[in-house]
């Protein structure tokens, strides 16, 4: 009698076949402007830009979707099987660090992506002219954005500006550049210009400041009482005179 073997299959072994076997099956892939895997693309504000996302080793239809961030792109109808293309015009500072993605519609998982790196010079013109009363704060504030970042420089009257401890204090972010003045004196007025520079270009900004005499304050507390000792006294005397008011009257 013949006896027949059977050869043990490990476990999860017909899973990873199946899987294998649909991956060389359809072995489809998606590229957008020729890029097969994510990538960044490098661009300047105002040309448009156009992305191309085409489906390869398709077998047959396949429909393609579009997505900019998390909100999905409407497409025309003749613009979503087997190659799809979108154009970003005009390209502006708030497509600086979008993601654009390309989804094949039926297994979303096959997708490529694209970053859009909106490189522009800083943004920043105009004055302004403040007064302030002596010995106390200010705060001047230049708002730029730009790409790549910034750096700033301050002068006051067309000279660098010498910081000076407990009395200047600078606070920047990507967007904002401030320069406070702690208990300003006569000797802070002037104009004070804010420059932004990066390697595409730079803007400027300038503060005409005038510090002004300081303006006598008279404590409520001080008046309040004066107005009752003068009252009292009044009263006072009004009770020490009365016998004679009333001899008066």
């Amino acid at each position: 009698m013949v006896q027949r073997r059977s050869l043990a299959v490990p476990y999860g072994a017909p899973v990873l076949a199946i899987s294998f076997l649909a991956c060389v099956a359809t072995g489809l892939e998606l590229s957008v402007n020729n890029h097969f895997a994510d990538f960044t693309l490098s661009t300047k504000l105002g040309p448009p830009i156009s992305l191309s996302c085409l489906v390869h080793n398709s077998s047959q239809a396949e429909e393609l979707l579009w997505y900019r961030g998390d909100g999905q792109v409407g497409l025309k109808d003749g613009n979503k099987v087997n190659v799809s293309n979108i154009c970003i015009s005009p390209v502006n500072e708030s497509d600086n660090g979008v993601t654009f993605t390309c989804k094949l519609a039926r297994d979303k998982s096959v997708q490529v992506s694209v970053i859009l790196d909106v490189q522009f010079p800083p943004q920043l013109s105009g004055e302004e002219t403040l007064h302030v009363e002596e010995d106390k704060d200010v705060t001047l504030t230049c708002n730029s954005k730009s790409n790549p970042q910034a750096q700033t420089t301050w002068y006051k009257d067309n000279h660098s500006l010498t910081l000076q401890q407990n009395h200047h204090e600078l606070y920047q972010t990507s967007e904002v550049f401030q320069l406070s003045i702690r208990k300003v004196q006569k000797s802070d007025n002037g104009t004070y210009t804010c420059m932004v520079e990066s390697r595409l270009g730079n803007g400027t900004r300038d503060f005409h400041l005038t510090v002004e005499d300081r303006k006598p304050i008279f404590p409520k507390e001080a008046i309040i009482a004066a107005v009752v000792v003068v009252g009292i006294t009044i009263l006072f005397g009004i009770l020490a005179r009365k016998d004679k008011f009333f001899k008066v009257w």
